[in-house]
């Protein structure tokens, strides 16, 4: 079998580092919020060309964080993308404020900057968007439309890590980064985890707050917090695979190029790199109008794939009361379309080979 993401090769390839690391926290006996997180906030937030890294418990803290600790509140308004992970839309919500969607770009996926400009409103604080796929957002046009109508910009870069626009990593280029380290990221830890990075000292003092109980010194609490926090442990494990990222991620982009090269003659459609962006490809998405079809054939051949996403944000049951509002027809067709093949730094030639072939296979007799 094929598979999706090969932990055991991953593991294998640094398991003397991550061994040792995982022992000088249990040789320190301190666990959370110390000397692993201090020096790993500090590596991630100056490969990112940052001042501050804030580690949290997951991606989706982060990105609740960002809004929350900014201030933005019940009855504000954040444009954002419904064909993205739950979590961008959730922190959202869960600070009190509105989502106003927008669609997305039929070649990238990512938000379409087009479309911003006429859902702002006297109540838009904020624009969240996301480098989905580990694919950059063309932020020039947003950037503009944040001066012109001075609003926040948050940088959903879950799935970006090491990932540039116009030669500048993605997470930095806004006023607020926000990453995850979940496990099948390309640079993940085993376990959650997450990290918000920023320029801005006064809300990366607030970030530190939040994540820690609303307090600057224990049991003296400032205000409501939250508790979440990236432990020693993992914060150890991500010390040694920062060092590795940006090798693995030229990996991806091997493995991405010789899909590319595999099925440019086929009738589906491969992943587009713009010449803003570098992609690191944390997922490799095709489209096909015979989607389903094509990963149950590619199941029963022990290809693991996946969809990311199958029903937009705006169209689930969480959010039904934005079915009716929105009308993404971009986002709307692509989700009954997309499929990501497996994807990752140790995927070999002759797997890439395999899929690849069994993708024409499939599409000569269907």
């Amino acid at each position: 079998m094929i598979l999706f993401i090969n932990f055991k090769k991953a593991y294998a390839e640094i398991k003397e580092e991550i061994q040792k690391a995982i022992e000088r926290v249990f040789e320190r006996q301190w666990f959370i919020l110390g000397e692993e997180l201090e020096k790993f906030e500090k590596e991630f937030s100056d490969y990112n060309g940052l001042k501050y890294g804030i580690g949290v418990n997951s991606g989706s803290d982060a990105l609740y964080l960002a809004v929350l600790a900014s201030g933005i509140s019940k009855g504000d308004e954040i444009i954002t993308i419904s064909h993205t992970m739950t979590s961008t839309v959730d922190a959202i919500v869960r600070s009190g404020a509105k989502p106003v969607f927008v669609d997305i770009d039929p070649m990238t996926y990512t938000m379409d900057p087009l479309k911003i400009e006429e859902k702002i409103t006297m109540r838009t604080k904020a624009i969240m968007l996301v480098h989905l796929y580990g694919n950059p957002t063309d932020m020039d046009p947003i950037l503009e439309l944040s001066v012109k109508y001075n609003l926040l910009i948050i940088e959903d870069a879950c799935q970006a890590h090491g990932a540039e626009y116009k030669g500048k990593k993605v997470g930095s280029i806004g006023d607020i980064g926000c990453f995850s380290f979940y496990p099948t990221k390309n640079l993940g830890a085993y376990g959650d985890a997450g990290m918000i990075v920023t320029n801005n000292e006064e809300l990366a003092l607030k970030f530190k707050l939040y994540r820690n109980y609303g307090q600057r010194k224990r049991y003296y609490h400032n205000f409501i917090g939250i508790n979440s926090r990236l432990d020693e442990i993992q914060a150890a494990i991500l010390r040694v695979k920062l060092k590795y990222l940006d090798n693995w991620n030229n990996k991806r982009r091997k493995n991405a190029n010789l899909y590319d090269e595999l099925l440019e003659e086929s009738n589906v459609i491969t992943p587009i790199e713009k010449e803003y962006a570098k992609h690191i490809y944390h997922l490799y998405v095709i489209r096909s109008k015979n989607r389903d079809k094509l990963k149950d054939y590619l199941d029963k051949h022990e290809i693991q794939t996946y969809i990311h996403y199958p029903i937009p944000v705006h169209q689930s049951k969480a959010y039904l009361e934005y079915k009716k509002i929105y009308k993404l027809p971009v986002t709307e067709r692509i989700c009954n379309e997309i499929l990501s093949l497996p994807m990752h730094p140790w995927l070999t030639k002759e797997e890439i080979e395999s899929i690849s072939e069994l993708i024409q296979q499939f599409l000569t007799t269907n």
